[in-house]
């Protein structure tokens, strides 16, 4: 006997189906000028091919994404016209945003050696119940310059409707803070890595 497993609807956002549709439409929705491989959406979003097809086959169903075929590759991009682009956008925005936003604004920074999420939203994204976070914590482990940081904490809050804290710690008192109850807390916790990381 087959038994299938059905996942649960995501803590960040129940009336979606998985995580997985959530993620990919993130991913699609937050970055409209730009077209993605099907490839290119499985290591963003760090799932199956198969599963982003079955994804974007839905989205391309409703007329969410514009599709177009170069050679092999099944390219996609969000669907801008249809009416419901932009509440969709900003739904994604308020609930999977912060991974495909953060790591857009933070990838060019220098000086960062790992990023990640903790706090609430990284629990809800773990699956842990309870409300829906009011803010996203960030913590940044590196030498980046604290003023850039600033302008992309201001920069993400603007993208994600809600406040964006970035702490940075530098590397040589983030490693030798053993006993360090912030770094207890964030360790024993759900932390979702961003730049470097043990998910990376």
């Amino acid at each position: 006997m087959i038994v299938f497993m059905k996942s649960p609807s995501p803590a960040l956002l129940p009336l979606l189906r998985s995580r997985a549709q959530g993620e990919v439409i993130a991913w699609i929705m937050l970055h409209p000028d730009r077209e993605y491989s099907l490839v290119e959406l499985a290591a963003a979003t760090d799932l199956s091919p198969a599963t982003v097809m079955r994804e974007v086959d839905r989205l391309a169903e409703a007329g969410l994404v514009h599709e177009v075929r170069r050679g092999n590759q099944r390219l996609v991009r969000a669907e801008t016209e249809n009416a419901v682009y932009r509440p969709l956008a900003d739904l994604m925005a308020v609930t999977f945003g912060p991974i495909p936003v953060l790591r857009e604004l933070l990838s060019p920074v220098e000086g960062i050696r790992e990023a990640a999420i903790y706090g609430s939203w990284a629990a809800r994204h773990a699956e842990q119940p309870g409300p829906v976070p009011g803010d996203i914590d960030v913590l940044v482990i590196g030498n980046a310059d604290l003023d850039e940081l600033d302008d992309v904490a201001t920069r993400a809050s603007s993208r994600l409707h809600r406040e964006v804290n970035i702490r940075r710690v530098r590397p040589r008192s983030w490693d030798g803070a053993t006993e360090d109850p912030f770094k207890k807390t964030v360790t024993s916790r759900p932390i979702v890595w961003l730049i470097g990381g043990d998910d990376q």
